[in-house]
């Protein structure tokens, strides 16, 4: 599998002792405590509404798995950093931790579901040496429902339910479109311009879409990385 980017490599004239293995958990650690920070700061100013504040940290969080990917994070830090968030989940639902992130006024397991399927998916790509197929379920769920949420409560005119989930057509086209773009350039960057490149996103697309149409206490941060993350992986060995 080729690689997107190159790892990062320490100048020798660097007066540092940390270990580049330390130094790249250090620069992922900070980009996602910046997230945090810039989503409490929003939370307690009000400077946006609490689920577009949610959404901020949603697609922000998300883009992790590319620095994960770039800097070649070994999988059992990304699995232990997914128990960790997990964990820290599951405690803000009962003692109001980081109440940026999950004051949405609605129950929902969105932010506990997000950290498992980010685990789960580095458990099961890193090793296989094919992260793009994490990228791709990941960023699928981060940018596309993300971007459908903000876009269907914005313009969303055009309503419907799904086993009790609201939705509108305008935030479902919003996730197949943008679903598409992001499997398409993950998948580009890595095989170039083949016409798998450009079918595969279209099946994944709509896949995406479908499952995150059932969204019932935030399950759809589960079922859209995974499927998509599948789905993907499945149809590059079938199309081959």
């Amino acid at each position: 599998m080729s690689h997107l980017l190159l790892p990062l490599t320490l100048s020798p004239h660097l007066p540092l002792t940390l270990s580049p293995l330390w130094l790249h958990i250090g620069i992922v650690a900070v980009y996602l405590g910046a997230i945090v920070l810039a989503a409490e700061l929003l939370h307690r100013y009000q400077l946006f509404q609490p689920e577009q504040v949610r959404k901020v940290v949603h697609i922000g969080a998300g883009n992790v798995i590319l620095l994960a990917w770039w800097l070649q994070i070994p999988a059992w830090v990304g699995i232990g950093a997914a128990i960790a968030a997990s964990i820290v989940a599951l405690l803000s639902y009962k003692f109001s931790i980081l109440p940026g992130i999950n004051s949405v006024g609605r129950q929902s397991l969105g932010t506990f579901f997000y950290a498992l399927s980010v685990g789960i998916l580095i458990g099961w790509f890193w090793p296989l040496d094919l992260p793009q197929y994490a990228a791709i379920g990941i960023l699928v769920m981060t940018w596309g429902d993300g971007l459908a949420a903000l876009i269907g409560q914005r313009f969303g005119r055009h309503p419907y339910k799904i086993a009790g989930s609201q939705k509108s057509w305008e935030g479902s086209l919003t996730m197949a479109v943008v679903s598409y773009i992001v499997c398409s350039l993950i998948l580009l960057a890595v095989q170039g311009s083949i016409w798998q490149t450009w079918t595969i996103p279209i099946f994944v697309a709509l896949v995406a879409t479908g499952l995150e149409a059932f969204s019932k206490l935030g399950i759809d941060n589960l079922t859209v990385p995974l499927g998509s993350a599948a789905l993907s992986s499945l149809l590059e060995q079938l199309l081959k």
